[in-house]
């Protein structure tokens, strides 16, 4: 399936990183491992042994490579950064797994880069004009080229003055013979972590990626920060003007794994207060309450204590069906969800049911996944989404259709009822969003979150024409271009 035919938004990556470890690498691995979620396509590590950098790249999941000790063995030293990759631009091959490795005048450079630059495309145009390289398709590039040919001297400025060339939403860790550097974008839209680990210093996309290997999760890295670890000590520098933060919306609804914390709390309780803010909001009488598993069970448990509803698994996923599944025939491809989810017959047949889910974006799985229930025998299927419509395309770090492909663009709630074929759809207010995850309402002066996927507020203004850039990157991605 390709990418931009998926209906279910992805996240672009997870990023991992460690200092002053004996086990670097391993503990790399185990972080990546716990992050498998943010991206499935590739994983890669980077270490240094105090002379030399070592890289270890491969295409599918963690597990099937970094587990074996030879391949760990090929990547000795007390640093190491590493990364999952769910590509967003630039094709998927194997040039573009990260972390990439640059020999730099100033010395070694590898870099870990989660997210996406809205100004990529126009800031490598720019530096190809004045003659740099480029081996890859990936925006990640342009930071290096940025911070190779600056002409500061030190390497903390060279980095600065890339930062405030790039725009777009990122985090970022960045080794070199000397340092771990952690940085987020201005607004913090992208995740990033500090974690302490015995004696060691850990920057991770998550949480759970800390929990993996035993660490204590310090905090945050702020937005427009950049923190450095030198000497076994963290310092902070940060160069931007300060900004509120407005961190992604779609952490708390759907990216970050449920244990996670974020803003001092579990993914899983903001998305258990959803579906509270959900069924206050609607009024179904049904017989059961369903998730579509996994990303929906949260939610539906909210929903069905809130709604005093029965709470059911009336549909089963199968975990093992992943990318490289085998679909020789239209035949087969053709059984879609089926691949994934199976209803359990007997619990549904003859029930008026609530399906609740996290989103919808084009909306085709969902009109699966009730068909599928109707033809389990269930009476009656109402569709519940515990966020608003997604109306507008992402462009910093999430994969997505443009607008035009986006279910709820020019569409009613009767037309995209009438699509999935629900008796019933409803979606919760933006309103109902920011109550559960904030326990107010949405500020009237400034929104708190990266919630332009409902209101087209975009935090970052666009130097160019937004959806004109993530049109040419979809070409890029389906081969219509030679970059």
């Amino acid at each position: 399936m390709k990418k931009s035919k998926l209906d279910k938004l992805r996240e672009e990556c997870g990023i991992f990183g460690i200092s002053n470890h004996a086990d670097a690498s391993a503990i790399v691995a185990l972080g990546l491992h716990a992050l498998q979620h943010r991206g499935q396509e590739g994983c890669g590590i980077v270490s240094f042994d105090g002379k030399n950098y070592h890289s270890e790249k491969r295409q599918g999941l963690v597990g099937d490579h970094f587990t074996n000790l030879n391949t760990l063995k090929k990547l000795p030293g007390n640093f190491a950064i590493g990364h999952n990759r769910y590509s967003t631009t630039g094709e998927t091959s194997l040039r573009n797994i990260q972390p990439f490795f640059a020999d730099l005048h100033m010395g070694g450079l590898s870099i870990a880069h989660n997210g996406n630059l809205t100004n990529a495309l126009l800031l490598r145009e720019d530096l190809v004009r004045s003659g740099a390289i480029f081996r890859t398709t990936s925006d990640t590039e342009t930071i290096v080229q940025l911070i190779a040919k600056s002409k500061r001297e030190k390497f903390i400025d060279k980095l600065i003055d890339a930062l405030f060339q790039i725009q777009g939403g990122y985090s970022l860790i960045l080794m070199t013979n000397k340092k771990l550097v952690g940085v987020r974008d201005p607004f913090g839209i992208r995740p990033l972590v500090i974690g302490k680990f015995k004696n060691s210093f850990i920057f991770a996309s998550e949480t759970c990626a800390l929990d993996i290997v035993g660490a204590t999760f310090l905090r945050e890295v702020e937005n427009g920060e950049i923190v450095i670890i030198e000497n076994n000590e963290l310092r902070s520098v940060k160069p931007f003007p300060k900004q509120k933060s407005r961190p992604c919306i779609f952490e708390y609804i759907y990216f970050a794994r449920p244990d996670s914390i974020i803003n001092g709390k579990c993914a899983y309780d903001y998305r258990k207060k959803i579906g509270e803010e959900l069924a206050k909001e609607t009024d179904t009488k049904a017989d059961l309450v369903v998730p579509v598993p996994d990303s929906g069970v949260a939610a539906a448990l909210g929903f069905a204590e809130q709604s005093k509803k029965k709470f059911e698994l009336g549909l089963i996923r199968n975990h093992y069906v992943g990318r490289t599944f085998i679909e020789p025939t239209q035949s087969i491809r053709s059984l879609g969800v089926k691949l994934k989810l199976s209803p359990t017959k007997t619990m549904v047949k003859n029930k008026s049911i609530v399906l609740i889910d996290d989103s919808i974006v084009r909306g085709t799985t969902c009109h699966k996944i009730v068909k599928m229930l109707y033809e389990a025998g269930a009476k009656e299927v109402h569709v519940r989404i515990g966020c608003p419509e997604i109306k507008y395309p992402d462009f910093y770090g999430v994969d997505m259709p443009t607008k035009r492909e986006l279910l709820a663009h020019n569409r009613d709630n009767k037309q995209m009822c009438d699509h999935i074929n629900a008796k019933s759809l409803k979606f919760l207010s933006l309103r109902g969003l920011y109550k559960a995850l904030t326990g107010e309402e949405r500020h009237s002066s400034y929104p708190q979150f990266s919630d332009h996927y409902f209101t087209g507020e975009y935090p970052i203004k666009p130097s160019d024409n937004l959806e004109g850039l993530k049109i040419k990157q979809l070409s890029l991605l389906s081969g219509k271009s030679n970059s």
